[in-house]
């Protein structure tokens, strides 16, 4: 059973059934939903109305003891612990929950094969559910799995939670009596935040920090359960005369003897040190730092020094990804501290209240929500490409023959006879230059307005009229309709498009 949950482990009993039952008490059975319950179109729970509901029933799977990894499969973690609700702590705080493997391991400090681990186990459990699977296309950047946060059906019926609709959009309407003290206690839970977890190294530390005495001898330290004051006994077999509190005289002016326990700190909010100025600007710079690919490597002071305007106003890192979408950022970056600089530069002045902070951060969300969807339809378009009909060749020998190949089609559709050449022979046993059959209804005005403003069109970088009529005529009949320069010009501005060594722009 986790720690982090164990005041939430009491099992609240089905309700009571009928009285030929003999009175008997049923229990829940084990938590467990196969691979195929695993999608939101399939699973049988409900969706969380926010993340502090979820983190709810997270607390109350850690702590019930209905789910055992090991029960179906041999190898991964053995429960449900505290590194696990970390995860879904994570998780809670995203909008939508998309996460990523790389974004999980460093925030939590876990390996790839871990942090799937723990996400199995949250889907195993019902608490998570796929909407949309990650792609892994050859040749590109992994898409990450979008997630929906569920309720279990097993949380409903444990702490009598009444629901009101169909299919995953059921919602609450009420709870039994003998529900209501677990679930404050959970809500308890869910309102504090769970700490990374500690690696195991970090368990030997009490042994390496044992004292010595003045001979070398290792002493035990006394707890404070166990520390006496001389007018008191004490149960440890270790005596305490030797570290008696004597305060100095300059503490006794009034006569009265402080106690020798230190007091709590009142800068220190739920057990740990309250931030100063400093330190908020070096914990907004980490976080900086961890969140955006281009600060990577940064050093985390100088990050700080520039950031310090914003993280004395109160911003968080969500708010300076919001200023960022509205600024504007780079596609390269050669130092990320100066560039940070430039860009927040006045950001404290133009989004002065948390209101404007919060509409950027939507406005942020928004167009990432946009670009996923339109990074989908991309993928599915290549794939439905791939998975299509016949595509033309790329080498250019096989495209002139399938070209001639077409070529005599349409000819003896028409019924006239192919030559060698592709024309036919003109009266008199001379070959008369003759237009393409697309062609033959333009006259020399029509033809010279094309190759015009296909002149433009080249002047200005622009290929696109000569490709258009390269893909829908063919080459030959290209030819005829602009002139061999004006495509050896196109031919040449589209290989500068993929050199290096080429800049195309407008002066």
């Amino acid at each position: 059973m986790s720690a982090v949950a164990a005041p939430a482990a009491v099992m609240v009993p089905a309700p009571r059934p009928p009285a030929e039952d003999g009175g008997a008490v049923s229990v829940l059975p084990g938590l467990y939903v196969p691979e195929a319950r695993q999608w939101l179109s399939t699973t049988s729970g409900r969706v969380a109305p926010e993340g502090y509901s979820w983190m709810q029933a997270v607390h109350w799977v850690a702590g019930s003891g209905l789910y055992e990894p090991r029960r179906h499969r041999s190898h991964g973690p053995r429960s449900f612990g505290p590194t696990t609700v970390f995860i879904a702590q994570l998780l809670a705080e995203l909008s939508p929950c998309r996460p990523g493997i790389e974004y999980l391991m460093r925030r939590s400090g876990l390996s790839e094969r871990a942090v799937e681990y723990h996400l199995q186990m949250l889907r195993e459990t019902g608490l998570l559910v796929w909407e949309l699977r990650g792609t892994r296309v050859s040749g590109e950047q992994a898409q990450a799995s979008v997630y929906v946060r569920m309720l279990p059906p097993e949380f409903d019926v444990a702490l009598g939670i009444r629901t009101a609709g169909e299919g995953t959009a059921r919602r609450m309407t009420g709870i039994a009596e003998a529900g209501r003290e677990l679930m404050a206690r959970l809500a308890k839970k869910a309102s504090r935040r769970v700490r990374r977890p500690r690696s195991k190294t970090s368990s030997k530390a009490p042994s390496k920090a044992a004292r010595r005495d003045a001979e070398g001898a290792p002493v035990t330290v006394v707890s404070g359960g166990s520390r006496c004051t001389p007018m008191g006994g004490s149960s440890s077999s270790v005596s305490t005369a030797g570290t008696t509190y004597s305060p100095p005289e300059n503490k006794l002016a009034s006569g009265v003897s402080k106690s020798p326990t230190p007091k709590k700190s009142s800068s220190r909010a739920g057990g740990r040190r309250k931030l100063n100025v400093v330190g908020r600007r070096y914990q907004l710079a980490k976080e900086l730092t961890q969140e955006l690919d281009w600060l990577r490597g940064c050093s985390v002071p100088r990050i700080a020094w520039v950031a310090r305007g914003i993280a004395d106003a109160g911003w968080t890192v969500t708010d300076v990804r919001g200023w960022l979408h509205f600024r504007g950022e780079a596609a390269r970056v050669r130092r990320g501290s100066g560039l940070l600089a430039t860009l927040l530069k006045d950001a404290e002045k133009i989004l002065d209240t948390p209101a404007k902070r919060a509409d950027a951060v939507e406005q942020w969300r928004a167009a990432q929500e946009a670009a996923r969807r339109e990074r989908i339809q991309q993928v599915r378009a290549r794939q439905e490409r791939f998975e299509g009909d016949w595509q033309p060749p790329t080498s250019r020998a096989v495209q002139q023959q399938v070209d001639a190949a077409f070529a005599a089609v349409r000819e003896a559709a028409s019924g006239r006879t192919p030559t060698a050449g592709g024309q036919e022979p003109a009266a008199g046993g001379e070959e008369a230059p003759q237009l393409h059959g697309g062609l033959a209804g333009l006259d020399e005005d029509e033809i010279a307005r094309a190759r015009a403003e296909a002149r433009q069109h080249l002047a200005l970088g622009d290929t696109e009229p000569i490709e258009v009529a390269i893909a829908a005529m063919g080459p030959e009949a290209a030819e005829q309709l602009y002139g061999p320069k004006l495509l050896r010009r196109a031919k040449q501005l589209a290989t500068g498009f993929r050199s290096t060594h080429m800049t195309l722009g407008y002066r």
